[in-house]
């Protein structure tokens, strides 16, 4: 027995004592192979998962690297069970692989005749194969390249694809480094992904995400298809490439609602893709009706499922998710896995903090007690009504317009979920709202004004959880949100995590109405930040008042 801050337990959860003087250094080891689940104040559960540990496979790690890891934290022995149940589950990742052939096209190969008689038996995946060319091979379908990959990972024989990738249309990209220099976890991070063939880049928010995009596109030199979350995202994105790259404006395309340019480059959104018309998606043949050699996914987490469907037919073109976290609310983090690709590269938010390429940041959440009226509303509310009621309250509003007026000399983002409630909030406060409704000429101002410094408060809704850069925020105010949204908690902190050029401290706030399902959701929602080395400082709304922040 040693005295480190682990404990594994045999049914696959591992206890971290974050008071262990040695808790960071083993959190670090343990996150490339397992999930926080839950971050209460002393002892933080984490789970090995199937997908957890293939994903460190395909990422660089093997079982004898995990059991090394798990050993060398765990305060007691580990059991015998779990080191089996690592080595057999990361094992089975790569038995099956994917691979071309000059006469069949596509064939599946195995290591093991055993996994592949199982295997060829299953019911959905008989119609995706062809010939039985030995006992060790057999002939797929060449357009059902993903779709044998997502049922094969469902029956927990997840295929190693090596079948290769079309070029795709050649054009010249390269990157421009004048006055400016790639940092060296973003070559890393295309590096990986471009040897990798396709995958995803986990990367915290304001760590230059794009930047690595850029890259993978000078790797590939080629024709790019990239799908964004919204507009501004895609206008972000061309300002990106037209400084970093040697593309001109003639080669970068938008195709939204407002535009349908199709350029050698060129930047989608996720909302013009999916929209149908008569009944059918008009724009997913965008996907394969050029020759792209590259098709990037930005905030891969939020794909929507059209997307996922369409994917799982362009197989042969190389695919580059990128994403600050891959939680997946919808627990669809298989269908990223088998179809965009495995991670080919993470790295803790803290460490990029640590190199000064992310702004350090204080979590605090703020407690509010509701009055008796408010909580009689919300005790007598119906239950799919419940949170709105607790996180609507006057009560929070208050406490938001008091934290404010504290830092009203800072770049101060207000972030919500209910649009009754911020509309309330931009008018109490005295400053714009940024809403769905908001035209894209006014968000693009308003925005311009805030990272200028002429306006110093916004109010935003979900529109701004993602791909917006606000380099000069500091300090952000949550006061509502989607449930206990992980993904969610971890865009909105990244609205104030751009360095900041004096080197201070971003501030992020949730206000939190107690002892209701305001206060459930909020635990849910900072796990993901707990994962990544952040600590919630949990204060009383009277602490505001007295200016004890």
């Amino acid at each position: 027995m040693t005295d480190g801050p682990l404990i594994v337990q045999s049914d696959k959860t591992l206890l971290l004592d974050i008071d262990h003087p040695l808790s960071t250094e083993c959190r670090r080891a343990i996150a490339p192979f397992a999930e926080l689940e839950r971050s209460p104040e002393h002892i933080h559960t984490y789970r090995l998962t199937s997908l957890g540990l293939w994903n460190a496979r395909a990422a660089g790690h093997d079982a004898e690297q995990v059991i090394d890891t798990l050993i060398e934290y765990s305060r007691y022995a580990v059991p015998h069970s779990i080191l089996v149940d690592v080595a057999e589950t990361m094992s089975r990742y790569g038995r099956l692989r994917l691979e071309a052939d000059p006469i069949h096209g596509l064939v599946l190969i195995t290591t093991d005749v055993a996994v592949l008689e199982e295997v060829i038996r299953a019911k959905k995946i008989a119609p995706l194969l062809g010939v039985r060319i030995d006992p060790e091979t057999i002939a797929v379908h060449p357009s059902q390249r993903g779709h044998i990959k997502q049922s094969l990972l469902r029956l927990g024989w997840p295929a190693e694809d090596f079948a290769g990738y079309v070029d795709g249309q050649h054009h010249e990209i390269d990157l421009v480094q004048n006055g400016w220099k790639i940092r060296p976890y973003q070559e890393l991070a295309a590096e990986g992904f471009w040897h990798g063939g396709s995958g995803v880049v986990v990367l915290p928010c304001g760590a230059g995400k794009t930047i690595v995009g850029a890259a993978a596109m000078a790797h590939a030199k080629a024709t790019t298809l990239i799908l964004v979350t919204n507009t501004i995202a895609a206008r972000q994105w061309r300002e990106e490439l037209l400084q970093r790259t040697t593309l001109n404006e003639d080669e970068i395309g938008e195709y939204s609602g407002a535009k349908k340019e199709i350029r050698a480059v060129t930047i989608a959104t996720y909302q013009v893709m999916t929209k149908k018309k008569n009944g059918t998606y008009a724009h997913l043949d965008l996907f394969d009706t050029h020759d792209w050699g590259l098709i990037i996914y930005d905030e891969v987490h939020l794909l929507p499922a059209p997307i996922f469907r369409f994917t799982a037919d362009i197989q042969s073109r190389r695919r580059l998710g990128l994403t600050a976290t891959l939680v997946r609310e919808d627990g669809l983090e298989g269908e990223v896995f088998s179809l965009i690709g495995p991670k080919r590269y993470d790295v803790p938010w803290k460490e990029i903090e640590a190199q000064g390429y992310i702004a350090p940041a204080e979590c605090i959440e703020v407690r509010v007690t509701l009055t008796e009226a408010e909580r009689l509303a919300y005790a007598t509310a119906e239950p799919e009504n419940r949170y709105r009621h607790c996180a609507t309250t006057r009560t929070k509003r208050d406490v938001v317009v008091e934290l404010a007026k504290r830092h009203s000399e800072d770049q101060l983002l207000v972030i919500g979920q209910y649009i009754d409630q911020l509309d309330e909030l931009s008018e109490v406060l005295g400053v714009p709202l940024i809403k769905g409704d908001t035209p894209v000429k006014e968000r693009e101002r308003l925005f311009n004004l805030f990272r200028s410094g002429e306006l110093k408060s916004l109010v935003v809704s979900k529109v701004a959880n993602f791909s917006i850069d606000l380099p000069d925020a500091t300090v952000a105010i949550q006061v509502s949100g989607a449930f206990g949204s992980r993904q969610e908690e971890a865009q909105r902190l990244g609205r104030i995590l751009r360095p900041k050029s004096d080197g201070r401290t971003a501030r992020f706030y949730s206000v939190v109405s107690r002892d209701t399902i305001d206060q459930d959701f909020a635990q849910n929602r900072q796990r993901f930040l707990a994962e990544q080395g952040y600590s919630y400082r949990i204060i009383d709304a009277d602490d505001v008042w007295q200016g004890k922040l």
